[in-house]
């Protein structure tokens, strides 16, 4: 499993669709999942340490496991099944692990409240992943510093 981190989150105006970045630092390679609009609003709303003024539901799960004294372990993108990335979630609760299927884009978010690492399995990264060259980082920062002017609740709406 490669660790990764939040490259950032564009809009892909091609498909009318939230990405989330996920970045392997060592290699520079960069994969992009699609996500829905709700997903990307409650990563950026993290990235950016804003807070609703009612909990978002990786809120909601955070508080919940918080509660249970359980906490999330870590994130694993694990398959690539006909262009679906499957995820789990690694929960710990009195030392014992727990894995659970989830969305990518929920296991993300949840994984930035949290503060838990992030993973992509090495067949995942090389049939779905792009290198990042000098020209991608600095679109990346780019479209960063832009979404860092967009309102959360309009963010289905951003052309970039």
């Amino acid at each position: 499993m490669i660790p990764v981190r939040i490259a950032g989150v564009i809009y892909d105006n091609r498909y009318n669709s939230p990405v989330v970045l996920l970045q392997d630092d060592k290699n520079q390679r960069v994969l992009p999942i699609f996500i829905g609009p709700t997903e990307a609003t409650a990563i950026v709303m993290v990235l950016e340490h804003q807070k609703f003024a009612r909990p978002l539901t990786i809120d909601l799960i955070k508080l919940v496991l918080d509660a249970l004294k359980a906490r999330v372990v870590r994130v694993n993108i694990a398959e690539l099944k006909e262009d679906t990335f499957i995820a789990s979630l690694v929960v710990e609760q009195a030392g014992r692990l727990y894995s659970f299927d989830a969305r990518p884009s929920d296991s993300i978010g949840l994984a930035l409240r949290a503060q838990a690492p992030i993973f992509v399995a090495e067949e995942v990264m090389a049939a779905a992943g792009q290198t990042a060259g000098q020209d991608e980082e600095t679109r990346i920062k780019d479209l960063q510093e832009r979404l860092r002017n967009v309102n959360p609740e309009d963010m289905g709406d951003v052309k970039l």
